[in-house]
């Protein structure tokens, strides 16, 4: 908050930039550029307006005086520029961005921000900290989600029919496992830039909201209907009571009574409907081999594919298993590629542990034993959206993952005699480049961005605002301009463009 007293009163302009300063995975040599359209509809716009704007000036006032005097300072905390601020009535700001959907190198510049007025060449950066916090994390989780979708697109290119989609390949199921809804919903927005199965189903009205789409009209995410230990177990405990041994004619392969609840489900709760079974609550190995083959009549007449979902043991064992014996118990057909695909009323599923080297090495048991990777269902959990494992470590993600930034690059200043003087504003510590770590460094002047010849992006520095703003070869577009929204992509546009028109 103070920083907006210590600024040069004189400023009158100031350039900052969102940059991903360098990598800590060996893979990601670029970020997924993800989040900023849904940032700046929830806190430039509707935020703002509900907390700051739309209140009165007194109700405001009031609120920073009291945090800032009894916490902070009593004095210097730039009460005066809050009220010319709240009088304006919109944020003097103008962010200019790359596409989203973009897949950006290290040290090139995601976004710049800039005030719009000359009275509050403060704005920007007092802006930095909320950026961050927002920001690092929806870029990571869509950097994971096309992780994911390229070891699904290796596989499915190599062994399943062409008209079978990839965007089916993999869910994500994080939800519980996240940092809170937000989070979640976060993660979610990610990972559906490259697949459309999720488990966080709130993210689908989210997704709709901030990137322009409609679930009517449109595959923006898919649900599933899922069973869980809960309703497996607590049926189990009843039909044990309703179906006891001497008239229970599957005792011997079922003493939890499984099977009655599995055909309630197929032909009674969702006779017309795909939907996933857990079936690891007691003996996981018992319902594939005993219990299913007793039910194949109603699971091949089922107007719809029962998902088999294990749930614990190695997932690649378990998942890769059960393809194969569900393969002898219920057949399947060969697809053009010469893979065996299950018949399509049954499938395996597995959502636990399902980490990138895991789902790569699943792919390929299938691949080696003539199955095609559309055999099994995956569900990606809170693990691969907090961390990865990569060369035996375990590395959290975190915004130092692609050390993160928004620094300040350029000012203006006004002399007395109203002469607008340009200057470069940047960092170089030498204590980083001592230490070899030489990241820290920021760019020198405003920057173009531009595609090189190999149609990666790449930047150039040490321009003034004017040069930079009007140059040609600039990828960065202005999207966001005195508290309106310039540009509204869709999550298609988004989707296409990381994709290569795929969606």
């Amino acid at each position: 908050m103070v920083h907006l007293t210590m600024c040069p009163s004189n400023m009158t302009k100031s350039v900052s930039y969102f940059t991903p300063r360098k990598s800590r995975i060996d893979m990601w040599p670029k970020v997924v550029n993800f989040g900023l359209q849904a940032f700046i509809k929830e806190w430039l716009i509707e935020n703002f307006n509900e907390t700051f704007f739309n209140r009165s000036e007194a109700d405001v006032v009031n609120e920073y005086k009291r945090i800032c005097e009894n916490t902070m300072v009593k004095e210097n905390y730039g009460l005066d520029r809050i009220v010319e601020l709240h009088r304006l009535g919109y944020l003097p700001i103008e962010i200019w961005a790359l596409p989203e959907g973009a897949k950006v190198p290290m040290h090139v510049p995601i976004f710049g921000i800039t005030n719009t007025h000359p009275d509050f060449a403060w704005l920007g950066q007092a802006l930095e900290s909320l950026i961050s916090a927002e920001l690092w994390y929806p870029m990571i989780t869509a950097t994971v989600g096309y992780t994911y979708r390229k070891i699904v697109d290796k596989w499915y290119d190599k062994t399943v029919d062409d008209n079978v989609p990839h965007r089916r390949g993999l869910g994500n199921f994080d939800f519980r496992g996240d940092m809170g809804v937000d989070a979640s919903l976060k993660a979610a927005g990610g990972w559906m830039l490259s697949f459309v199965n999720t488990a966080t189903v709130p993210a689908i009205p989210w997704m709709e909201k901030m990137y322009n789409c409609n679930c009517e009209t449109e595959e923006v995410g898919f649900g599933a209907v899922s069973t869980e230990h809960f309703v497996m177990c607590s049926n189990s405990a009843l039909d044990t009571v309703m179906y006891p041994d001497d008239v229970y004619p599957y005792k011997d392969i079922d003493p939890h009574r499984e099977r009655v609840f599995i055909k309630k489900l197929l032909t009674e709760l969702y006779p017309n409907t795909s939907f996933s079974c857990v079936s690891d609550s007691y003996d996981y190995w018992n319902v594939v081999e005993n219990i299913l083959p007793t039910l194949k009549d109603e699971i091949l007449n089922h107007n719809g594919c029962m998902l088999v979902r294990g749930d614990s043991g190695d997932c690649v064992e378990v998942v890769t298993k059960t393809v194969f014996k569900l393969w002898d118990i219920f057949g399947g057909t060969v697809n053009s590629k010469g893979y065996k695909v299950l018949n399509p009323h049954i499938k395996a599923l597995y959502g636990d542990s399902i980490t990138i080297e895991r789902a790569d090495k699943i792919f390929k048991i299938l691949e080696e034993n003539g199955f095609a990777a559309n055999n099994v269902s995956l569900g990606v959990g809170s693990f691969s959206m907090h961390c990865i494992e990569e060369d035996g470590q375990l590395k959290p993600f975190t915004r130092d993952t692609f050390s993160s930034a928004i620094k300040a690059v350029y000012a203006e200043f006004t002399d007395e005699q109203g002469h607008i003087i340009p200057m470069n504003v940047y960092k170089d510590p030498k204590t980083d480049r001592d230490t070899g770590a030489g990241f820290k460094k920021s760019q020198k002047g405003c920057c173009i961005v531009y595609k090189d010849e190999n149609g990666e992006y790449a930047y150039t520095d040490e321009h003034d605002w004017f040069t930079a703003s009007h140059n040609a070869l600039q990828e960065l577009r202005p999207i966001f301009k005195d508290g309106k929204l310039l540009v509204n992509e869709s999550l298609k546009d988004i989707r296409n463009r990381l994709h290569d028109n795929e969606f």
